[in-house]
């Protein structure tokens, strides 16, 4: 959140941890300096002056500042829910999009406000009337879970609510209702949650026998002697029941052949549990590392690539406008193999991607995007991460290599793009191809185009990145 003294302009910004070590006492004058300055602007039944000083982050997860949470040295989230921030009248901007914000949008009406925008969260109920919101078009509130009002193209609601009072707004970011008063912006009460996300998969309550499941992918046999997979998260999000059920109800939802099906989950205090569907064949990495015995022809490999685009599209249809990274940890271990049928010459396969979604449930630097640049680098994720996990992931299928980490630098898995990107140089060599498809020569030229892709993909700016759309659209030209 940043708010400028002279024309003040409120941004909540996703500060997104990296795992590269720090002393002690090192901290990001960047973040701190933002919160200096919203502390410095505003009133409160609080004394932030008193509190909010020195680094925000005094131990690598811990801080002393009132309402602020840390993680590996990154201010992670701000909760700042009744200490009831006042006198904000010369507010101009508030630009809130893409923040996972729940609940009602409260009565703004600074007249000094130009800019506002709320899309792509999870706001629901009517736009108050004040005559401030009502100025502002359909694209500052769209892609939100059910927003109505008079704004024009946006659904008219079809009963009268009253406006927002305290304590409506659930987690895990939150808009809690506030008082109008000529300008005056009461009881401000802001959760912005940045961390997020963990190994979860699976919908329908699973008995006594599920407490013994400590291991990612342990099989249990329901009543009915269906087999399914158990993932038990070990480390989860703070989160209400509602929220972890709303979550699981969300993923439930989504059905598509490339992606394994959430069945159930179970939750209590002491145990969350995630059931899906049982892929029988194992993971990509097992069949590109650990079963060199069987061949994996490049058509097969063509066939894996586009049948993951399409799951991560699918996921990005889906949940888009619920998670800035709708699959988050995509990685060639959950990337499940079912064979269709093989031969001592042929495998032929279905492929079904696991432990997607899981970003407002686990922590960050437990998904596979803590690999991705901006992440390294303590930038905000969009989409755009999934894209870069995609890439490696392509450059994985054709070098056979293991994506390394480098631990430091722009990127933890530059030693994999990088080395392409410098085996390569300006011109294409069959010396990055794994030796299963060496001598497979008819297939150079879809080659060539998919190490494009992958360096394409792997652009350590996100915005050179394409969409997962785009690169669908670019792999199915190449297998037609």
């Amino acid at each position: 959140m940043r708010i400028l003294a002279a024309t003040i302009s409120v941004f909540l910004v996703s500060f997104f941890i990296h795992s590269i070590a720090f002393e002690v006492n090192e901290f990001f004058p960047g973040e701190r300096d933002a919160l200096m300055q919203l502390r410095d602007v505003v009133n409160s039944t609080y004394n932030l002056h008193a509190n909010w000083t020195g680094p925000p982050c005094n131990d690598m997860n811990q801080s002393r500042w009132a309402g602020i949470g840390c993680s590996d040295w990154h201010v992670t989230h701000l909760v700042l829910e009744g200490i009831e921030l006042t006198d904000l009248p010369r507010l101009t901007k508030l630009e809130l999009q893409e923040n996972d914000l729940s609940g009602q949008i409260p009565p703004f009406d600074q007249q000094s406000l130009i800019a506002f925008n709320v899309s792509n969260n999870k706001l629901e109920g009517p736009i108050p009337s004040t005559p401030v919101l009502q100025r502002f078009p359909k694209s500052s509130y769209d892609n939100n879970s059910d927003l109505c009002g008079e704004i024009p193209g946006l659904s008219p609601c079809s009963i009268s609510v009253p406006p927002p009072v305290p304590g409506i707004a659930p987690a895990p970011s939150a808009f809690p209702s506030r008082k109008e008063d000529h300008g005056v912006l009461k009881s401000w009460s802001i959760a912005l949650i940045a961390a997020g996300a963990a190994a979860v998969l699976v919908f329908v309550i699973l008995m006594l026998l599920c407490y013994c499941t400590r291991v990612c992918g342990e099989k249990t046999k329901k009543q009915q002697e269906q087999t399914v997979a158990v993932k038990r998260l070990e480390e989860v999000n703070t989160l209400s029941k509602k929220e972890f059920v709303q979550q699981m109800r969300l993923l439930g939802n989504i059905k598509h052949e490339n992606l394994a099906k959430i069945i159930s989950f179970y939750h209590s205090r002491e145990e969350k549990l995630i059931i899906s569907e049982y892929v029988p064949d194992g993971s990509l990495f097992s069949l590109l590392h650990e079963n060199r015995g069987m061949r994996l022809e490049w058509k097969t490999r063509v066939s894996i690539i586009k049948d993951v685009a399409e799951g991560v599209e699918l996921l990005h249809q889906c949940l888009g406008s619920h998670q800035r990274v709708p699959h988050g940890n995509l990685k060639s271990s959950n990337v499940l193999i079912q064979r269709a049928n093989h031969n001592h010459v042929h495998v032929h396969v279905r492929v079904k991607l696991t432990d997607y979604g899981l970003l407002p449930l686990v922590p960050v630097h437990k998904l596979y995007v803590r690999k991705t640049p901006e992440f390294v680098e303590g930038k905000k994720m969009t989409r755009k991460a999934d894209v870069y996990c995609f890439g490696i992931l392509v450059l994985e299928i054709l070098t056979g290599k293991v994506p390394r980490s480098s631990g430091r630098g722009r990127g933890e898995h530059r030693d994999l793009s990088g080395w392409v990107r410098a085996a390569v140089d300006n011109e294409w060599s069959t010396d990055i191809l794994d030796v299963e498809i060496l001598g497979e020569k008819e297939g150079y030229d879809e080659m060539l185009k998919l190490t494009e892709i992958g360096l394409e993909c792997t652009d350590v700016l996100p915005e050179r990145r394409p969409t997962i759309t785009q690169v669908l659209s670019r792999i199915q030209d190449i297998n037609s």
